[in-house]
């Protein structure tokens, strides 16, 4: 698997400079439209442009990205279910670090990882999926995500994603300036030059048209290819794909929006949250590969034990592509073998895994539970902190302890 993971970073770093070359280029088109000659200057602002967003998103990336899906970071005691999946998954996917858990309170399925590096990493999930998931199946989406984590995707998306924004932000600058008029009158002074400084001004507005449409696109795809290698991942961590192909159908399946996902957000989950693009492009804008293609590769890994090479032949086989998910370089190399396992019991039913699921929501808003003699649990919200309540039932007085307790 180090070999896998080395071949990933070497793709990932060639990938990245791509995304900088067009970055630059940006800078040098919106320099040349702003004044003839700024080309330059334009390409150290995108320079110095990157370099503030990239140490933004490096020390504060995945503290932004969960604050905006406004997820709560979870104890075992919380949710002890949850929680003992991912140790379960740290354990098979040979990481040496748990990551933090968090849990965001929406009705729709979904997951996603983020973090900057195995030490510092984050899974978070929704209430809907530990709502609506088994046991097998929840595993099989951590699994997934542990193995963006593992394969440094978490990283490289972040550094691709901040290089996104600085492209948008940058052609927007000049964009703006173009249509107020500045960016005309340049252009006149540039023709004014001669038919070389007309030619770089005219070519300099399409490149700042077209980049942040080319960077966008590289994104998707790069993202797409991504998803397969994590759900080939998981396929193996836990010996048993059909608990992932089974989440995958759910989390598709499911028509409830997911109202703290954003175009900008959205390729980090397991499954794209915001609806598909209708047209001609599609294809090519999708964050994610057809679920339904997901679910048949993982589906065709059925009987005999699971391996990287399993599943590159399976993912040829259906999708029909001759390029593969897994580098050619490191398959040689993957000669791990996993048994299959048998599907794990869930005795918990859709009523008691909801139960659950609040539970742990109203816990982590410091929501008191008192336990009555008669069997009642009354969930006090901290409003009601310090009061004494009597029990609906049998009307005994039950204190709730003060702030702080």
């Amino acid at each position: 698997m180090f070999e896998l993971i080395r071949a990933n970073n070497r793709r990932a770093a060639v990938l990245v400079a791509a995304m900088a070359a067009l970055l630059f280029v940006t800078g040098y088109a919106v320099g040349e439209v702003l004044a003839p000659g700024g080309g330059l200057l334009g390409t150290a602002v995108a320079l110095v442009v990157w370099l503030g967003m990239t140490a933004t998103s490096w020390f504060a990336g995945d503290k932004i990205v969960l604050g905006l899906s406004r997820a709560r970071k979870i104890e075992k005691k919380d949710h002890p279910v949850l929680w003992n999946v991912v140790e379960e998954m740290c354990v098979a996917s040979g990481l040496a670090k748990m990551p933090d858990v968090y849990i965001i309170d929406e009705d729709a399925p979904n997951a996603f990882a983020t973090g900057r590096d195995k030490d510092h990493a984050a899974v978070a999930v929704t209430a809907g999926l530990l709502e609506t998931l088994t046991r097998d199946e929840l595993q099989g989406v951590v699994a997934h995500e542990l193995a963006h984590v593992n394969n440094r995707d978490v990283l490289y998306m972040t550094l691709v994603g901040v290089m996104l924004g600085s492209i948008v932000v940058l052609a927007d600058v000049g964009t703006r300036v173009l249509w107020y008029g500045g960016g005309r009158r340049r252009t006149s002074s540039s023709s004014d030059r001669g038919g070389s400084g007309a030619l770089i001004a005219v070519v300099a507005i399409v490149l700042m048209i077209a980049a942040p449409i080319v960077a966008q696109l590289m994104y998707f795809a790069i993202s797409r290819r991504r998803e397969y290698l994590a759900d080939a991942c998981g396929a193996v961590y836990t010996r048993y794909p059909e608990g992932l192909a089974g989440a995958l159908e759910k989390i598709a399946g499911s028509t409830t929006p997911l109202h703290v996902a954003t175009r900008a957000t959205a390729p980090m989950y397991i499954v794209n949250p915001l609806r598909s693009l209708k047209g001609g492009m599609s294809a090519l804008a999708r964050t994610h590969p057809p679920t339904e293609e997901r679910v048949r590769i993982l589906r065709s890994l059925a009987g005999g034990p699971l391996s990287m090479q399993r599943y590159e032949s399976a993912f040829r086989q259906v999708t029909g592509r001759a390029v593969g998910v897994v580098p050619a370089g490191s398959l040689a190399a993957l000669e791990e073998v996993a048994a299959r396992r048998e599907p794990t019991p869930d005795s918990r039913s859709r009523t008691e895994r909801v139960r659950e699921t609040t539970d742990a929501l109203w816990q982590l808003q410091r929501f008191a539970f008192l336990a009555c003699a008669c069997g009642t649990t009354l969930k006090v919200p901290p409003v009601y902190r310090g009061r004494t309540i009597p029990c609906p039932h049998c009307d005994t007085p039950l204190t709730s302890p003060a702030a702080g307790d």
